[in-house]
């Protein structure tokens, strides 16, 4: 079941027309105690506190949904309570309900919780105006059958380099049945722009620097582990195909 955003006119105007600009000095008001979730399939829910340290009370809005990030694509968890207040210095209990699904059995579905701020309009003030800013951080749907922890299955990552449309990539084929993301990522000693994720028995690439030339890579990387810290680094050497 999807929950659709309260405002999505004001989200998609504010975002399109302000967010772009204010982004480096805009933060978040409300916080979660989370970075990510991992919920096993055999549990029926997982709990975590949205609080507001700030000032000033608003209101928030609570949904999961997909990578794809729209309110249209349905989903087998449900955010209760969907839309609650909280004054300063006050914490909110969330509950994330697993609903009945077919999601699959060998391997973690991908998901995201959403927190969406809605702040309090002054009608005394003029020319003032209010940013709604949403957090949103990963939901793992895990089989309860995968009882390893993901950082155990790194040595089963499978690393390349190959030529791709006609630039060289670092290439990751994924095994295993989790999702991995990399706090580091480095080719003789640079840093990739490593947003994407190796998802569970896919490939992911990035784009390798252009000085890197034809020698072998030096590769370093760490990903970030079920409580949000980083993996003991892994080193290798990656040959060219």
């Amino acid at each position: 079941m999807s929950m659709p955003p309260l405002f999505s006119a004001l989200r998609a105007t504010v975002a399109a027309t302000c967010l772009s600009l204010l982004a480096p000095i805009a933060q978040a008001a409300l916080t979660i105690d989370s970075t990510r979730i991992v919920l096993p399939s055999n549990k029926r829910s997982a709990s975590l506190v949205v609080a507001n340290p700030s000032k000033a009370a608003y209101a928030a809005q609570v949904w999961v949904n997909t990578a794809s990030d729209d309110t249209t694509t349905s989903v087998p968890l449900l955010a209760s309570p969907a839309l609650f207040r909280l004054d300063s210095g006050r914490e909110q209990l969330v509950q994330i309900n697993v609903l009945p699904n077919d999601l699959p059995t060998d391997r973690e579905s991908l998901f995201y919780f959403n927190v969406q701020e809605l702040p309090q309009v002054d009608p005394d003030a003029r020319n003032v105006l209010n940013i709604a800013l949403r957090t949103r951080i990963k939901l793992f749907y895990r089989p309860s059958q995968l009882k390893e922890k993901p950082e155990t299955r790194l040595n089963e990552l499978q690393w390349s380099a190959q030529q791709l449309d006609g630039a060289w990539q670092l290439v990751v084929d994924n095994p295993t049945p989790f999702h991995f993301t990399f706090g580091r990522l480095e080719v003789n000693g640079e840093q990739l722009d490593a947003k994407a994720m190796a998802i569970p028995m896919g490939r992911q690439h990035f784009p390798l620097p252009a000085q890197t030339g034809n020698q072998d890579i030096a590769l370093t990387f760490t990903i970030i582990n079920d409580y949000g810290g980083l993996s003991a680094p892994t080193s290798q050497t990656v040959t060219r195909h």
